[in-house]
């Protein structure tokens, strides 16, 4: 998976972060040489006008925006009149990317200022600039902003592409671009350090690595180069001895000095400075080398934090992200009110992005450098900020300026902000791998372990082996979420010589960013059927279903039935019946706590039952499949936790009961149909059906917490399990029940949620 990472990284892709500080190590074989094919600037001829290109605009990636121009000292934009796919080739290709892969008309990224430089633009592709194209001639135009182009180019960056200034006099109003940019490790105490936190700044132009003259260099710059990397501050650090390391051997400097304000989220957007004079063969006589030293978050720190105790509880975070498939990145959610919330994404920007504060359930985590996204699950709850403007120095975006005025107003879920992130490059993916497979999405586990003093790649034991264990594979080789965990792989035959067994026992909470994090048995293997065919599997999948269920239908849905015990036979069947019903005479009946429950998918793949449809079960009492041995748990607690009385119910039918407008329903359960819930739909289980219930005739008047678990055994990957539970406060009188304060878990404060003991969410720690 390395090479994937490998291929001409550049500054403007700051998000997959540059693992080039590690190029020390060495590259896998057939790891392709970066210096090879570099690029060589065009030569325009005289007559042509000398331009700049960047991408800008709201709601982007770095690889796509607004087409913006320079010229006489003027930033300009394009008019999307007889733009095509080959003039976007030519944008993107000057400003350093292989090839483009859309173009966007009527200013999707906002409307730009200034002149509009170029209007009817034809061009054939094969020009060297877009000033080689032709127009209605250069600030010739009869359009408006309204119609201003963007372009989306491709992420992969043109080998060796050396950043050209053809305006010397205007070169402080350009942004950096550059092939790549890193943290060499120059002390040897810091060489094998993972993440890299401390070294050289050095940026890749022209193929080749360069420092960095200290001359200009300002703490803010420092602040953007340790955010970019996923570290939330810079340090103070011993200028002595990299002065002495700088006198013995001779750096290669870059040209340019760099000036950033601090706020920025990716060195890209920093502004250059100055040319630097060339005396003596140096463009740095009165400097060094800019070295940074970063400071990472307790959850990267290189080594344990020594003496570190839980002393006191942590303090509650304001802020979290929920739905993303790796660490950093996800929907933004800020507490309010005791309350979780999410954040519209109107005036939502890089610059609030920056400002994320995460915490993860042992340490605080700082992550600077994101890049804003709407793209993730929506959420559930209120809408708590709107219209948010941050300056990019808060600590937190909870300080920044909102809309008061407007928490919610003209805001649906489907406008959740979200976030992606930077986050230290701890070198996880290189320690895993999957063999076998038909794409690079599947196959047989493959962890190098380290067994007799030397490092061997081996399988992992498939006995025990699930879904939270392939969540955290998917996570540490990129690939986002788990399909399907597999404790057999009979089809991907994997590496001959990494059939033998190098880790057992595996057990994970499915958040590790590592599978090495996760529950083993260490260097005392226990694997009976051992490695081969029998080793551990995964499939991955860019996207997941998520399964949330409505607490408000499960509180207004609450009533009592004394049903009869002829009538429940069916139900004893199926277990879902107390503990006393063999000794309960006849012509008695059972209490039941009757409700009814709407679950919703609203993630972004469709929710499938595990068992494929040739070994669903027929149950012939009640006419239907079983697609699921459990779908949902039903549990009475008492106000300690304990339980008192409990259901379940298998899941007799998946379908689609309703949808949301404009989205068709795909499963239906009538003649065998196929099960499953379409995303943007919802599945209802009646109150009138056959063990919607929870059997109290056992349990005594009081008051209790009642509990709904779905998918229970996490049989179905899905993005969040957190969201699959829900709580309600429950008054028994005896003769009426009562059921009020239901809430989705997880979505409150931890001192609110402390008042409902037992399960807090679905996320255990370990199992």
């Amino acid at each position: 998976m390395l090479a994937l990472w490998s291929v001409s990284f550049v500054l403007l892709c700051v998000w997959r972060f540059s693992y080039a500080q590690y190029e020390h190590l060495g590259y896998l074989l057939g790891y392709p040489d970066p210096a090879q094919d570099l690029y060589t600037a065009p030569e325009l001829p005289k007559d042509i006008p000398r331009i700049q290109l960047r991408l800008a605009g709201e709601k982007r990636k770095h690889n796509e925006g607004r087409v913006e121009v320079f010229y006489e000292e003027e930033w300009g934009t394009v008019c999307d009149d007889d733009f095509t796919i080959h003039a976007a080739q030519v944008v993107c290709r000057e400003l350093g990317y292989s090839d483009a892969v859309s173009w966007s008309p009527s200013s999707k990224y906002g409307k730009g200022e200034g002149r509009i430089w170029f209007d009817n633009v034809h061009c054939t592709g094969n020009e060297k600039s877009l000033a080689q194209c032709e127009s209605n001639g250069i600030g010739v135009s009869d359009c408006k902003h309204t119609e201003d182009v963007g372009v989306v180019c491709s992420d992969k960056r043109i080998p060796g592409f050396k950043f050209v200034n053809t305006l010397t006099n205007n070169i402080n109003s350009l942004n950096i671009q550059v092939e790549d940019v890193r943290i060499r490790p120059i002390l040897s105490s810091y060489r094998k350090r993972n993440p890299v936190t401390e070294g050289y700044v050095e940026v890749k132009d022209g193929g080749k690595w360069k420092q960095i003259c200290d001359d200009e260099w300002t703490h803010m710059n420092s602040r953007v180069i340790c955010g970019m990397f996923g570290f939330p501050g810079d340090k103070r650090y011993n200028t002595r001895v990299y002065k002495m390391f700088a006198r013995r051997r001779k750096p290669t400097y870059w040209d340019y000095s760099i000036n950033c304000t601090g706020n920025e989220a990716h060195l890209s957007s920093c502004k250059l400075g100055h040319t630097l004079a060339i005396k003596a063969n140096s463009t740095c006589e009165q400097g060094t080398p800019v070295v940074v030293s970063c400071v990472p978050g307790r959850a990267f720190a290189p080594t344990p934090m020594a003496g570190y105790r839980k002393a006191f509880r942590q303090e509650q975070p304001l802020v979290r992200l929920r739905g993303g498939a790796v660490v950093g990145e996800g929907r933004v959610e800020v507490l309010k009110n005791g309350e979780w919330g999410t954040i519209c994404d109107d005036n939502w920007n890089l610059v609030a992005a920056t400002v994320v504060f995460i915490m993860t359930k042992y340490v605080f985590m700082t992550i600077y450098g994101c890049v804003y996204e709407n793209m993730y699950f929506p959420g559930m709850g209120p809408v708590h900020m709107n219209e948010v403007k941050c300056s990019g120095f808060e600590k937190s975006v909870t300080e920044c300026p909102f809309n008061m005025d407007k928490d919610s107003e003209g805001c649906s879920h489907e406008e959740d902000a979200g976030v992606r992130c930077n986050v230290p490059a701890m070198g996880f993916q290189r320690r895993l791998r999957l063999s076998g497979g038909r794409n690079p999405f599947e196959g047989r586990v493959e962890v190098l372990m380290e067994r007799n003093g030397s490092l061997v790649w081996g399988t992992v034991c498939g006995e025990g082996w699930g879904t939270m264990e392939a969540m955290v594979v998917c996570r540490q080789l990129g690939l986002g979420f788990a399909s399907h965990a597999f404790q057999e792989t009979w089809n991907w035959p994997g590496a001959v010589n990494a059939d033998s067994v190098v880790m057992s026992g595996v057990r994970c909470a499915g958040t590790e960013m590592s599978l090495s994090h996760c529950l083993h048995h260490g260097e005392y293997l226990s694997c009976p059927k051992g490695g081969g065919r029998f080793a551990a599997g995964v499939s991955c999948s860019e996207t997941a279903p998520d399964l949330v269920l409505n607490p408000q239908v499960v509180e207004q849905t609450t009533y009592l039935e004394d049903r009869p015990m002829f009538m429940l036979e069916c139900a004893y069947e199926e277990n879902c019946l107390g503990s006393t019903f063999s000794s309960t005479p006849a012509n008695s009946y059972r209490r039941l706590l009757r409700f009814s429950s709407q679950i919703h998918n609203n993630g972004q793949s469709d929710f499938r039952p595990k068992a494929s449809r040739e070994t669903w079960v027929w149950h012939d009492c009640h006419r239907h499949y079983h697609s699921m041995e459990v779908f949902t748990h039903y549990d009475l607690l008492s106000n300690n936790g304990t339980k008192v009385a409990e259901g379940h119910k298998a899941s007799f039918c998946l379908e689609d009961s309703e949808c949301d407008e404009g989205i068709e329903k795909r499963y239906e359960c009538a003649n065998f149909g196929e099960q499953g819930i379409t995303v943007g739909c919802w599945d209802t289980y009646r109150h009138d059906i056959d063990c919607q219930w929870v059997d109290i005739s056992d349990v005594k008047p009081g008051d209790y917490i009642f509990q709904i678990v779905i998918n229970p055994n996490y049989e179905v990957a899905e993005s969040d399990y957190t969201n699959n539970i829900v709580k309600c406060r429950c008054r028994y009188d005896g003769h009426r029940i009562w059921m009020y304060n239901c809430h989705i878990g997880g979505s409150f404060s931890t001192e609110t949620e402390d008042t409902f003991p037992g399960l807090i969410n679905n996320q255990v720690t370990h199992r």
